[in-house]
């Protein structure tokens, strides 16, 4: 297959040209993707960047062979618990607050955004009404298999039946954050606020200074 050949020989040279040290040493490996996060089942995909005029971040499963590129976040082993509460306003709310920028657009990061935020503590049956609700914002998306997810997200055409598929789950979400509803996203983000300094206060405390013994 001398085209596969050339086009391997031509990867070696690019990695070897390179500034980076990690690069150069994959020009041992041509053959071989750099990036390594390679499923082999099915897995959620968080968009990196996102339009600032969405409601919601387009959040949805890929399987294999498709291949993860470096523009999106993988979550593996997710199920509809963890799709409901990352599609969720709750979480929506603390990306718009806390995420990063590209220019105006959202920018998803594990450190800033997935890592830090305080997930709900439910039970078992909370769970599963979470996981029956996400599946009703899956189910309502199917009903338009033409429809790219950018079309699904437009805010200013999102189809009512994918929006009131997502209101019920947000209130859901938020229920189990606590039981009075929500004015808005500020306020939401502030009762996100409040979650995390408990959690990581007994992390971050200062250890009490033992007091000198008195000299006899």
């Amino acid at each position: 297959m001398p085209q596969v050949m050339k086009r391997i020989a031509a990867v070696k040279e690019f990695r070897r040209a390179s500034k980076s040290a990690s690069t150069r040493a994959l020009g041992d490996f041509p053959a071989n993707f750099h990036v390594t996060v390679v499923p082999d089942r099915p897995f959620l995909v968080i968009p990196e960047v996102s339009s600032e005029r969405r409601d919601y971040v387009p959040i949805g499963w890929l399987e294999p062979p498709i291949i993860p590129g470096n523009l999106v976040r993988v979550l593996l082993d997710a199920d509809l618990f963890h799709f409901g509460i990352l599609t969720s306003r709750m979480h929506m709310s603390w990306l718009r607050y806390i995420g990063g920028r590209l220019e105006s657009r959202y920018r998803y990061s594990i450190g800033i955004v997935y890592n830090p935020f305080p997930w709900p503590d439910p039970d078992d049956k909370q769970r599963a009404r979470i996981r029956d609700l996400a599946q009703e914002v899956l189910n309502a998306r199917a009903q338009f298999p033409r429809a790219t997810m950018a079309d699904l997200y437009d805010a200013d055409v999102m189809k009512p039946e994918l929006l009131r598929a997502h209101r019920a789950l947000d209130a859901a979400v938020d229920r189990l954050y606590r039981p009075e509803p929500f004015d808005g996203d500020r306020q939401r983000v502030e009762h996100l606020f409040t979650r995390y300094e408990k959690l990581v206060t007994p992390l971050t405390a200062a250890p009490k200074k033992r007091r000198k013994k008195e000299r006899e």
